[in-house]
């Protein structure tokens, strides 16, 4: 296990309570030495390159999330999803998000423009991590080696990280 801690900056503001934490998933998707990355169109991280995914509804499991979102945000349906990876994210302003990452193993259908998410595929050495959430840079890498994730970070905006830590892991418990 490998243990990797950075930090960035300090945070001097006290961290006021919090509203309950927002759970979603992140889908990706490996073809050989490509990646499929949509360019979000709206809401929050706008603007970023990104996998495609977003917050579990009440009494969906979160496979059944990753393979909703998939669909609805670029048209493809996931035949059999792995759980790659766990982030909690918290911001200061109060917000905390816990993202569950998936590896698209087999899939149907072909990548289509939605109205939140504009599909590209990006060769594994030709990521566009400038485009990216600054975390990415972080475990991107790791999931192209295949190996599975478990960390957490803060951020002041949704440009700069104060703090991020993150571990290997074998299987998520």
């Amino acid at each position: 296990m490998t243990h990797v801690l950075v930090e960035v900056g300090r945070n001097t503001k006290s961290v006021m309570e919090r509203d309950m934490k927002v759970i979603t998933t992140l889908v990706l998707i490996k073809k050989d030495s490509d990646i499929l990355l949509g360019m979000k169109k709206r809401g929050f991280g706008e603007g970023f390159w990104n996998g495609f995914g977003g917050k579990v509804k009440e009494g969906e499991s979160l496979e059944e999330s990753a393979k909703r979102e998939l669909l609805e945000e670029v048209g493809i349906e996931a035949l059999s999803l792995e759980r790659i990876g766990l982030f909690d994210f918290t911001f200061e302003d109060g917000k905390e998000i816990e993202v569950n990452y998936f590896k698209v193993g087999k899939w149907k259908g072909e990548p289509t423009e939605s109205e939140e998410m504009s599909p590209k595929w990006f060769n594994e050495n030709e990521i566009p991590f400038e485009k990216m959430w600054p975390d990415d840079a972080h475990w991107f890498p790791v999931f192209l080696r295949g190996v599975k994730f478990v960390g957490r970070a803060h951020f002041s905006g949704q440009n700069t990280i104060k703090h991020i830590e993150m571990n290997e892991v074998k299987e998520f418990d």
